[in-house]
């Protein structure tokens, strides 16, 4: 189970003890892995594992300190993405590198367009584009602008703009974070596709169910260094978590019963812009963890995002203790003591280019401020020790700039922002996405640490099983309605799925 298999001839790709340090943090230390010619492999392990900087250096976004790399049993050595990519290596980054403003065919072809004389051939671009589309089965004309695609349909153009610099090796990150589940079911199929060609894909997923439908083999990193590998016969989710968080996670849904007390928060006629014909009704009691399930477009962020101010309601009314409340800013939600941790942390729930310190106060500058307005640093850095340690995130110290943080520690930034205002009501719209399963079961922990003293938890999330494990009640919701609700005794895939597409449980 942890050897590397060999092979007669060399693999495609051969990595020898990578080491790569940062300051304060060694983020690599003497990884090796192997690919081979039509082979997935998937990279897996816990944010801050070194999986992204292992990546950028097989794509020559940055040099190792020490170790080798070998293409074909050759070394080689990247300076830049170009040599790379002349190299037959090219990164799929998460979030998605296209030029919205220009068609598909300019994307793919992006300073590389075919020219004549120096002028572009508009026709060989477009007729060439046209061939890459067809070998990731997007059936659109390469005069489609980016800014008219699903993200779905947007992956595809990153895939084909990989095949057309004839990479032997493509890497993904995270493809499947913001793809519906027939778009991710779409990549799939192109993924087989493509191996059957004989192209190698390093697949990096924090969804485990992922791994073990495509992967070949499975190399595991944890804490900068190898954990172990799996061939595909020993490919299993307990396998895989023991590795990555290198003990067994023997309860992954730490769920405890708890007794709910009154009503915190209630919500009457409540009408989304989004959907301003259907009316919402529901109550949330303090220590209880309420999850909101639905599919893509049932309306579940845009309530979040009406609860927290973001958007104002076209009628109906929102009561805080018992006291209906205004809220038609995020200010008037904080007073009213709701704290919202959003679908997108590094969009929405942080400044990027500050330091963990700065994020973490921000939420309470106006709480905390000294007269005329002037910052208390003592405060903030106060606050900002308490909920490192709170919260165990790993970074160097408090001024480490966040951006560098890997996902998961950047989600604990953002809940221990939110934390330091004691809401009486915590709102958290996808709580774990592209987060790693052990800050996961941090999280999870934490939620049911929070309703035990007494907040009232009320979160969005599109995985059934985090939705069945950690939540005392769900709503459900389709096409803005809610469609039902069920206690923890109800829950089932079975009976949340028939809820989310509009059934009811009679049907």
């Amino acid at each position: 189970m942890n050897s590397i298999p060999s092979a007669s001839t060399p693999p495609l790709l051969t990595v020898r003890s990578i080491s790569k340090q940062f300051p304060g943090v060694k983020a690599l230390n003497q990884v090796s892995l192997s690919l081979n010619q039509g082979e997935v492999l998937a990279v897996i392990g816990e944010n801050g594992a070194g999986k992204s900087t292992l990546m950028k250096i097989l794509a020559g976004v940055q040099a190792p300190d020490t170790g080798s790399l070998l293409i074909d049993g050759q070394p080689v050595s990247f300076s830049n993405v170009e040599e790379a990519l002349n190299s037959g290596v090219a990164l799929i980054h998460q979030e998605l590198n296209l030029c919205d403003n220009l068609d598909i065919a300019a994307n793919i072809f992006l300073g590389r367009e075919p020219r004549d004389w120096g002028i572009i051939n508009q026709k060989k671009t477009y007729a060439e584009a046209e061939k890459f589309l067809h070998q990731v089965g997007l059936d659109l004309s390469p005069r489609t602008l980016v800014s008219e695609l699903t993200v779905g349909q947007q992956q595809m153009v990153e895939i084909a703009k990989a095949l057309s610099v004839n990479a032997r090796i493509l890497i993904m990150d995270e493809p499947t974070s913001s793809l519906s589940l027939h778009e991710s079911e779409s990549l799939f199929a192109v993924i087989r596709e493509l191996k059957s060609r004989g192209v190698s894909i390093i697949y990096i997923s924090h969804r485990l169910g992922e791994v073990n439908e495509l992967a070949d083999r499975v190399t595991v990193l944890r804490d900068g260094e190898n954990a172990g590998h799996l061939d595909r016969d020993s490919i299993s989710h307990d396998q895989m978590v023991q590795l990555m968080v290198g003990r067994n996670v023997s309860q992954f849904f730490p769920h405890t019963p708890h007794q709910p007390g009154p009503v915190i928060l209630e919500v009457k006629n409540l009408c989304t812009p989004a959907h301003p014909n259907h009316p919402l009704h529901f109550s949330i009691r303090q220590s209880e963890i309420v999850g909101i399930s639905g599919l893509v477009g049932a309306g579940r962020t845009e309530l979040m995002q009406v609860l927290f101010g973001i958007d104002s309601p076209r009628s109906g009314t929102i009561s805080v203790a018992g006291q209906a409340v205004t809220i038609n800013s995020p200010r008037d939600a904080i007073r009213a003591g709701l704290a919202l941790v959003p679908e997108d942390r590094k969009l929405q729930g942080l400044v990027l280019e500050m330091a963990v310190r700065e994020n973490m106060s921000l939420a309470s500058l106006s709480r905390d401020r000294k007269s005329l307005g002037r910052i208390d640093f003592t405060q903030e850095r106060q606050i900002s020790s308490e909920m490192i340690d709170a919260m165990k995130i790993k970074t160097p110290n408090d001024r480490q700039i966040v951006q560098f943080l890997s996902g998961g520690n950047q989600q604990k930034v953002v809940l221990g922002k939110w934390l330091a205002m004691n809401p009486r009501v915590l709102l958290l719209d996808e709580p774990t996405r592209g987060v790693d399963i052990g800050a996961k079961e941090e999280i999870y922990t934490l939620m049911n640490q929070l309703a035990a003293q007494g907040m009232a938890v009320l979160f969005v999330s599109s995985d059934l099983e985090e939705i069945r494990g950690i939540s005392d009640r769900v709503l459900v919701m389709h096409e803005g309605q809610l469609t039902g609700e069920l206690s923890r005794e109800e829950l089932s895939e079975e009976a949340i799925m028939q809820l989310a597409t509009g059934h009811t449980l009679n049907n």
